[in-house]
């Protein structure tokens, strides 16, 4: 495998989570009066972030705890909603359990994101925005609560097998150079680095990960992806032989892009991945 230091790269900024005595909080809507939005403060730090291009072939979902897929999706239409859940959902559980081997793939959720200037990402009647802080989508603990809030009396049952989280995150249209997504290789993040969080929702308290900075991070992204490309990200393993539970990603502005590139449009699915006990 090409050694890291020959992979072309881009220096760009990460804003990872400052260290803080307190549980950070974020709220995915306007919150109480006097209640700040987050409690949490960024800490941008210039890294290296390498093109996986000439590597993609021997990155593996368990090892660094991403994948580069190649898919041409028969999707039309990505703001459609019922075709996106028709036609994506089912091609995703099938993508995703031919790359794992799993017994049973099931989405349980979808975001679409669409660059726009200036616009906060959860503001009010605007579309999602990339999200420019490093994390991790579930945790140690989130992983199997997923897993109970959708499958009630079978859970228990489902969780003495192996149980993952895996994303799939795809550019709608491209190339993809506007806010591109960086993965952290998994085997470079110390279990200190990743910081339990709240995400307050109106009719529940999810849990993230926060990532603080670590000069052992190694970085990568995907240049230019096109809309036949694709991501695996792995969010949850229940698995603690070794093998990567939890990449931490990441939007960031890359500082080599051309002035007219396209606004970033992108979709991530979100599935509960199953192994057989």
């Amino acid at each position: 495998m090409t050694t890291q230091t020959e992979l072309p790269h881009v220096e760009a900024e990460l804003n990872y989570l400052a260290p803080t005595t307190e549980r950070p909080r974020n709220y995915t809507f306007e919150p109480p009066a006097g209640v700040s939005r987050s409690n949490t403060t960024r800490e941008a730090r210039r890294v290296p972030i390498h093109s996986a291009r000439p590597v993609a072939s021997d990155i593996s979902l368990d090892r660094e705890g991403f994948a580069v897929l190649r898919h041409a999706s028969e999707v039309r239409d990505f703001y459609d909603e019922d075709e996106l859940r028709r036609v994506y959902y089912a091609e995703a559980e099938r993508l995703i359990a031919d790359a794992t081997g799993a017994s049973k793939v099931f989405v349980f959720d979808h975001t679409l994101r669409r660059r726009v200037q200036g616009v906060d990402d959860r503001a009010p009647g605007a579309p999602r925005q990339p999200a420019t802080s490093v994390h991790v989508d579930h945790t140690a603990r989130s992983g199997p609560q997923r897993v109970r809030d959708f499958f009630g009396d079978e859970a228990d049952e489902l969780l003495r097998g192996r149980v993952q989280v895996i994303n799939l995150w795809r550019p709608i249209r491209g190339p993809s150079r506007d806010a591109p997504l960086a993965v952290c290789d998994a085997r470079t993040v110390a279990a200190g680095d990743l910081v339990a969080s709240d995400l307050v929702y109106r009719d529940r308290v999810g849990e993230t990960y926060g990532v603080t900075y670590n000069p052992d991070h190694r970085w990568f992204y995907v240049p230019d992806m096109q809309p036949d490309e694709a991501l695996l990200l792995k969010c949850y393993d229940s698995s603690t032989d070794g093998r990567a539970r939890f990449a931490p990603h990441t939007a960031f502005e890359d500082p080599t892009a051309p002035a007219d590139r396209l606004p970033r449009e992108s979709i991530e699915l979100r599935t509960l991945v199953f192994h057989h006990a």
